[in-house]
C-alpha cells in the first residue's frame, strides 16, 4: 500500500505544477493587457490632438492651397 501512494505522488505533483504553469501564464497575460491598456489612457489625449492636428493640417492646408 506504501508503494501505491507513492506511485501516485509524482503524478498529482505534474498536474498540480502545469495548473500553476497555467495560473501563471494566464496572470502574466492579464498583466501585460493591464499595462498596455493604462498606457493608451494616459496618452490618449494626446494623441487624439497629434492626430486631429495633423488631419486638419492634411486637409485644411491644401483647401487653402487651391483656394488661392
Amino acid at each position: 500500500m506504501a508503494e501505491d501512494s507513492k506511485s501516485t505522488g509524482p503524478i498529482r505533483m505534474v498536474a498540480i505544477d502545469n495548473m500553476v504553469e497555467n495560473i501563471r501564464y494566464k496572470s502574466q497575460i492579464l498583466a501585460r493587457t493591464n499595462k498596455i491598456e493604462s498606457a493608451v489612457t494616459a496618452t490618449g489625449l494626446v494623441g487624439f490632438m497629434a492626430g486631429l492636428l495633423i488631419a486638419l493640417i492634411l486637409i485644411v492646408l491644401p483647401a487653402l492651397l487651391m483656394r488661392g
